[in-house]
C-alpha cells in the first residue's frame, strides 16, 4: 500500500504550557489558524472530532477523524480517512518538546496512506505541506504574542 509522509517542526518562543493551551484551544482556531479552521470534539482519546481544513489554494474540506492519542501537555494526534479505511487514510500529529531555555519545538505531521493515494496527485499533497508550515508560523506568532503579553 502507497505511503506519504509530511513532517514539519518550527521553534517557538513560549513554554510548552502556552503552545498546548492555544493548541487545544479549539474554538478558537478561526481567530488564528489559516489552515485548521474548524476544530470541534472532546479532549480525550477515542473521542469524534469534526475538523474544518482549508488548504491553500484548495477548497475546504470537513471530515471526522478519531482523536487516536491525547496526552496533556505534549502530544494529540487523530485518524481520519476518505469514505471506508483503506482508500485514504490519514493520521495527524503534534507533539511538543520542551527546549532547554524555556521555548518548545512544535513536530507536526501526518502519515497518508491508501489505495488512492498514487491518485490524488503531488498538488495535493504539496498544498497540505503549505498548511502544516502556515498553521506552523500563526502557532508561534499567536503563542510569541501571548507570551509576550503575559511578561510585559
Amino acid at each position: 500500500m502507497a505511503t506519504h509522509s509530511i513532517a514539519t517542526e518550527i521553534d517557538i518562543a513560549a513554554s510548552p504550557e502556552r503552545v498546548w493551551q492555544v493548541l487545544t484551544d479549539w474554538r478558537r482556531y478561526p481567530e488564528w489558524n489559516p489552515f485548521i479552521v474548524g476544530l470541534h470534539g472532546r479532549h480525550e482519546a477515542g473521542a469524534r472530532l469534526v475538523a474544518t481544513l482549508h488548504p491553500p489554494g484548495g477548497r475546504r474540506l470537513t471530515f471526522r477523524p478519531r482523536l487516536s492519542e491525547f496526552a496533556a501537555g505534549s502530544l494529540m494526534a487523530w485518524r481520519g480517512k476518505l469514505l471506508v479505511a483503506g482508500l485514504l487514510n490519514g493520521e495527524h500529529r503534534f507533539r511538543l518538546e520542551a527546549l532547554d531555555g524555556g521555548g518548545t519545538r512544535l513536530h507536526h505531521g501526518e502519515d497518508f496512506s491508501g489505495l488512492l493515494l498514487p491518485l490524488i496527485g503531488d498538488g495535493l499533497l504539496e498544498r497540505a505541506h503549505q498548511g502544516f508550515l502556515q498553521m506552523n508560523q500563526a502557532l508561534k506568532r499567536r503563542c510569541e504574542a501571548l507570551a509576550s503579553q503575559a511578561t510585559a
